[in-house]
């Protein structure tokens, strides 16, 4: 049985809608042939529940699709499958065009904050190459921003486009980084979303599971995708973390046109909602993803209106603004 290559489920923008070119990808970055096998739908593949194979083809499709020439990091960290990061942008672009005359914004002073940047940087990577967004990336992780700032010098695409900013408050999410006269057009998320070390590892078993890879519960897991605590899991979990950051928002509602988060979990929609409703936000959206047989979503909220945020998007505002991307 032949399984389909493409994935039109993902947005229509995704370069990987039409699935991987393992031939392509093994020519720009031959160390990974050694993880390239045929599956059992006979399509080439890679072992998903492989680290070091996930790592390998990530960093395949940076070189082929992303204009990064040096991307590795350190093991144990964060190695997001990208189709799926790509999506957020996308849809956050989409979400920028609907107060633009249907026009995506792009450019340098398209200012994005990333909170939780990571080493991998995927998001400011992918918006960078994509739209040309310049970037400011946080994360409480130390030796991640020390890794996220060598990829940052190693490539020309983002050597200008993005600074990476230590978060030393590990209870403050926009406090500390968004600095005064700072202005950004979007915030971006994918906050740690179990409450636990425990629950981390259960959800990652049952990924091991579904992919024939975890044959009983006492057998050592590996996370194929790796991840720091402070990646994976938080006090709380994204329901907490999400509720800060809406909190937190408050204080800097003049500095952000879009705040934004990934949403894993569909029961967090109405404790969100609440805590949107408290915050008194002019708007907010809860905007719709699927990745194959994973339906995800992210949160909106802003408070400026319509007709404040056109004005903010315009050429002109943002050329008097320079200063506050600068």
């Amino acid at each position: 049985m032949q399984t389909p290559l493409k994935k039109p489920q993902l947005h229509c923008r995704n370069k990987h809608r039409n699935g991987y070119d393992f031939a392509k990808l093994i020519k720009i970055l031959p160390e990974l042939s050694r993880y390239v096998n045929q599956n059992s739908y006979g399509n080439l593949s890679i072992d998903f529940a492989d680290p070091l194979a996930v790592k390998l083809l990530n960093k395949a499709l940076l070189f082929n699709d992303y204009q990064i020439n040096y991307w590795d990091i350190p093991d144990g960290f964060l190695c997001p499958p990208i189709p799926g990061r790509a999506d957020y942008i996308h849809y956050l672009a989409d979400l920028l065009a609907q107060d633009s005359q249907n026009s995506i914004p792009t450019g340098k002073q398209i200012r994005v904050l990333d909170i939780g940047v990571g080493a991998n940087v995927i998001y400011p990577i992918i918006g960078c190459a994509e739209y040309g967004w310049s970037f400011v990336g946080s994360d409480i992780n130390p030796v991640a921003i020390k890794v996220a700032l060598l990829i940052t010098q190693a490539n020309r695409l983002l050597k200008n486009t993005l600074q990476c900013r230590l978060q030393k408050d590990s209870g403050s999410i926009f406090k500390h980084i968004i600095k005064p006269n700072e202005f950004y057009v979007l915030t971006l998320c994918n906050p740690p979303f179990h409450a636990s070390a425990e629950g981390a590892l259960v959800s990652t078993q049952t990924k091991l599971k579904k992919l024939g890879k975890l044959i009983n519960s006492t057998q050592k897991t590996v996370l194929n995708f790796g991840g720091q605590h402070a990646e994976l899991w938080c006090q709380g979990g994204e329901r907490a973390f999400i509720s800060n950051m809406i909190n937190e928002s408050t204080q800097y509602k003049t500095q952000c046109l879009w705040f934004t988060s990934l949403v894993s979990k569909k029961e967090t929609l109405s404790v969100i909602n609440k805590k949107l409703k408290q915050a008194a936000v002019v708007e907010s959206r809860i905007i719709p993803m699927a990745q194959g047989q994973k339906v995800s979503r992210f949160v909106a909220w802003t408070f400026f209106n319509q007709t404040e945020r056109q004005q903010l998007l315009s050429k002109s505002h943002i050329k008097q603004n320079v200063k506050h991307y600068e």
